[in-house]
């Protein structure tokens, strides 16, 4: 039996859904394989959660001292979004005591975190991405270049964050510099991107093992403006699997989801988005550490595939680098 510590909590704005991916993991581990324990990191500290109570981890060698026993971790499941863990921080740590993860590693995270960096990645290998404009903190904001660059409407968000905090969609000049600053509230950097109208879709993907695995695609309608926080976690969207494109279309967009994987080198169950316009689908984001939860995507598409949460997730820890 392996010990699996579910890395979850985090200091940024996607703490909360971090908790509920972290109990999914632990409620779908094979027993039989796995015993699993949610260890929570805050403020650079350590801490399992084990029937209620708070334990400290030792953080020299990411052990548990658990009644008279001193337990070792076999692998890190990720379920931590955000940073110290989507953008890269946390798993230098993890590789000097030779513990495996499940997710990518530290330079693949740092990368895909980055939106503006990550875009201009996926361009130079051929994908398609929005016209994007990167502003950093202190620096004048140019409203005329920027919409020059992009244009109107466009997307103004954090650049390194997720589950669309900070986000805004700016139809007007006038709006531009607010929402440059509640974006900054989030990160330093912040991404203006051109808006693509189309329809938004969602694809997860996995090594299984043997090849990389699309998921069926997830067609995402909003009541909001957008694909926001509301619409992502309190039910103000409707998910449609599979799709409502053609069979030719999904093919496509599956196999350039099982391309972006290869050519990024991405490891574990990620998820990648993009809006389709004019039978065109342009890369929005990669997502290394996507939510388990119940209200999320990746467990609706495995479901939709026939496919076990606990089979799955075997899967990744079993594929752990």
């Amino acid at each position: 039996m392996k010990n699996i510590a579910i890395l979850t909590g985090g200091d940024s704005a996607e703490y909360d859904i971090s908790l509920l991916s972290a109990n999914t993991v632990l409620q779908h581990l094979n027993p039989e394989l796995f015993k699993g324990y949610i260890i929570h990191l805050k403020n650079d500290k350590f801490t399992a959660l084990v029937n209620e109570d708070e334990l400290a981890i030792n953080k020299a060698d990411f052990t548990l001292a658990l009644e008279n026993k001193l337990i070792s971790f076999d692998a890190v499941f990720m379920a931590l979004h955000g940073p110290p863990a989507e953008n890269g921080l946390i798993q230098p740590y993890f590789d000097n005591l030779n513990i495996p993860y499940t997710t990518c590693n530290a330079t693949i995270s740092a990368l895909t975190f980055d939106k503006y960096e990550c875009n201009t990645k996926l361009k130079d290998l051929g994908f398609k991405c929005a016209q994007s404009h990167l502003y950093e903190k202190e620096t004048i904001i140019n409203t005329e270049a920027i919409i020059n660059k992009v244009g109107l409407p466009c997307f103004v968000k954090p650049n390194g964050a997720g589950s669309s905090y900070g986000i805004s969609k700016v139809k007007q000049k006038s709006d531009l510099e607010k929402a440059i600053i509640l974006a900054l509230k989030h990160d330093n950097k912040v991404l203006i991107e051109q808006f693509i109208d189309g329809i938004e879709i969602s694809v997860g993907v996995y090594n299984n093992g043997k090849t990389i695995q699309p998921l069926p695609i997830t067609e995402i309608v909003t009541k909001n403006e957008f694909f926001d926080y509301q619409a992502k976690y309190e039910r103000k969207s409707e998910e449609i699997i599979p799709a409502r494109i053609r069979e030719k279309l999904t093919n496509e967009i599956q196999q350039t989801t099982v391309d972006i994987y290869k050519k990024m080198q991405l490891n574990g169950i990620c998820r990648i988005d993009y809006i389709i316009m004019n039978q065109i689908a342009f890369v929005i984001e990669i997502n290394t550490i996507p939510g388990f939860s119940a209200e999320s995507i990746i467990p609706k598409q495995l479901k939709a595939a026939h496919l076990q949460l606990s089979k799955v997730f075997e899967i990744c820890l079993l594929n752990t680098k």
